[in-house]
């Protein structure tokens, strides 16, 4: 079954406190507390670079498996679309560090959305090609883009930095894919933009509009119904549903709105925020870890995107 042959995830050296974002802001810690919903968050420390976290684990997957660079022939990067260095390619970059020199390199930004189409566009390309591979890597440095300084930001300070990647065959060791089901609602699209301020591109909110946590639930639920009855199963089948940490209250009303308890999903808010298109994947990896899953296990991820885009896959845990 064409899936993921192994994964992994990377996180950066550095962290920022709750006490340091309030003394920025100007907020109470308790008010910028419940929106981390931890003590810190992961980010990038001086000198880290979001495609050397995307490298680090793609090399850490490659080395564990023992596919050979020569056997990769595509490589997608995917994340919001700003990266390290404009006007550059961080899928070729990566590859070029990995030895992979026959592969098709290619971004695709969908913010922390992004995973999912990859993944998608991934399975595809490898589901009837047994002897390649599909490398897809995964960067976040949202916390490099945000203003601690403005309080009218803060919805967004739960938000970290993370690498990681997925290599994918025809032939999946640790999960299958079953499927994906994706949206996008486009009249949400001007809602949060990145600004250039001098040398940085900030991220702003523009303006303020009711209605944006229903529009998570609606496209979630939806998403899901319909990736269920195109993979012939129902909600009853789900292990666990794994979401974007980007909101806990939408979390929790997601899984009451599906009539899924909260054992059947991974609550990490607590430790690490919003780790961008690594969230999903953290609490797969946590579940693996805890030998949560048994052989055959469905497992959907709900992934989204700055209020305008949204995706769920399934997944079969086959180890």
């Amino acid at each position: 079954m064409v899936g993921i042959v192994d994964f992994e995830i990377s996180l950066p050296s550095s962290r920022i406190t709750v006490q340091q974002m309030a003394a920025k802001s100007g907020l109470p810690e308790e008010e910028v507390r419940a929106v981390t919903g931890c003590d810190s968050i992961p980010v990038l420390g001086a000198g880290e670079r979001e495609w050397e976290l995307a490298l680090r684990a793609a090399r850490t997957v490659l080395e564990r498996t023992g596919v050979p660079p020569s056997a990769v022939r595509t490589v997608i990067y995917a994340g919001s679309g700003e990266w390290d260095t404009p006007f550059w390619s961080p899928a070729a970059k990566v590859a070029h560090e990995l030895g992979i020199e026959r592969a098709f390199c290619f971004e695709l930004a969908n913010y922390c959305n992004a995973v999912t189409a990859a993944v998608q566009i991934a399975c595809d390309t490898t589901a009837s090609r047994p002897d390649e591979y599909a490398l897809v890597l995964i960067g976040d440095r949202i916390a490099s883009m945000l203003d601690y300084g403005e309080p009218g930001a803060k919805e967004l300070f739960n938000n970290g930095d993370a690498g990681g990647a997925l290599l994918l065959s025809a032939s999946g060791r640790v999960a299958g894919f079953l499927g994906a089901e994706m949206r996008t609602d486009p009249s949400w699209s001007d809602y949060y933009t990145g600004v250039r301020e001098g040398e940085r591109v900030v991220v702003r909110r523009h303006g303020s509009r009711d209605g944006l946590g229903d529009a998570y639930i609606e496209n979630f639920a939806g998403l899901t119904a319909d990736l269920l009855a195109s993979i012939g199963r129902d909600i009853g089948d789900v292990a666990y549903m794994l979401v974007t940490h980007g909101n806990r209250r939408i979390h929790e009303r997601l899984l009451e709105e599906l009539g899924l308890p909260d054992t059947r999903s991974v609550f990490n808010y607590h430790r690490l925020g919003h780790m961008g298109n690594a969230d999903t994947l953290i609490a797969m990896q946590d579940l693996i870890t805890g030998k949560s899953l048994k052989r055959g296990d469905l497992v959907l991820h709900a992934t989204s995107a700055l209020g305008f885009s949204w995706g769920v896959m399934a997944m079969e845990y086959t180890s």
